[in-house]
């Protein structure tokens, strides 16, 4: 591993059926800070998060029997706050989207840079570790501060005025800041199952909300649209270091 290149820390699942791929994978990852254990099906991964602590999980989507997806899926509903990483050879907008559809906090194609692959790993593990399992606490993401219990927002200190609905959605972005969220997952979970083809419905609110929140629509402060798939609430650790927007 390149000495530039900052290191994963904690312990990490790593499920692909192929056996060069999950040593070339070991080989890229490895070092003292990180451990590391290798599962080659989807049942496999599912019994070991069963049982053992992992900081995250990099999941292989194209396996035999269970595939990544459903894999996933299971593992999410097991551990809802559990860093989950795909890998893929498939970018397809609709793998993406089933990816993350299925509780991904993000994916990776092949052939992938280590850089990349180390720094999407990190970025899980710090999720995974800031989420709050307080549904009430208040949430503070760079000038804006979110009180669930009251239902009240503030923007540098000077309230907010939001309707039920655009406090739910901005309360659920918020609530997953750093994760790409498709349309249909944020319009399941704001306004329910029904409403999960209603791409233009969502963003009407999602102007509004920027409107709001005094976002630029052409340059996001707060609310990134991820082309073709959803949209992301930026974390509290991309402000000041120039992520692009």
């Amino acid at each position: 591993m390149s000495a530039t290149l900052e290191p994963v820390k904690g312990k990490l699942l790593i499920v692909d059926d192929e056996p060069a791929i999950r040593w070339a994978l070991k080989k890229t990852l490895q070092n003292p800070s990180l451990e590391i254990v290798e599962a080659e099906t989807g049942q496999q991964a599912i019994a070991l998060v069963r049982t053992v602590r992992f900081d995250t999980v990099l999941l292989d989507i194209g396996m035999p029997g269970m595939d990544g997806i459903e894999a996933c899926r299971q593992i999410r509903e097991l551990m809802p706050l559990l860093g989950i990483v795909m890998l893929t050879v498939r970018d397809t907008e609709e793998d993406m989207i089933q990816a993350l559809d299925a509780g991904a906090d993000d994916y990776v194609t092949k052939p992938f840079h280590a850089r990349e692959l180390a720094a999407r790993l990190r970025a899980a593990v710090r999720r995974a570790r800031a989420a709050q399992p307080d549904e009430g606490a208040s949430i503070e993401i760079g000038e804006i501060e979110l009180d669930p219990e009251r239902r009240a927002v503030k923007r540098s200190g000077e309230a907010i005025h939001l309707t039920p609905k655009e406090f739910d959605l901005l309360h659920f972005l918020m609530s997953h800041a750093g994760r790409p969220l498709t349309h249909a997952r944020i319009l399941a979970a704001v306004w329910g199952p029904e409403y999960g083809g209603e791409l233009e419905y969502l963003r009407t609110f999602v102007r509004q909300l920027r409107k709001k929140l005094g976002d630029d629509a052409l340059a996001p402060r707060y609310v990134v649209t991820e082309s073709r798939i959803g949209y992301r609430f930026k974390a509290e650790a991309d402000f000041g270091s120039g992520a692009r927007a």
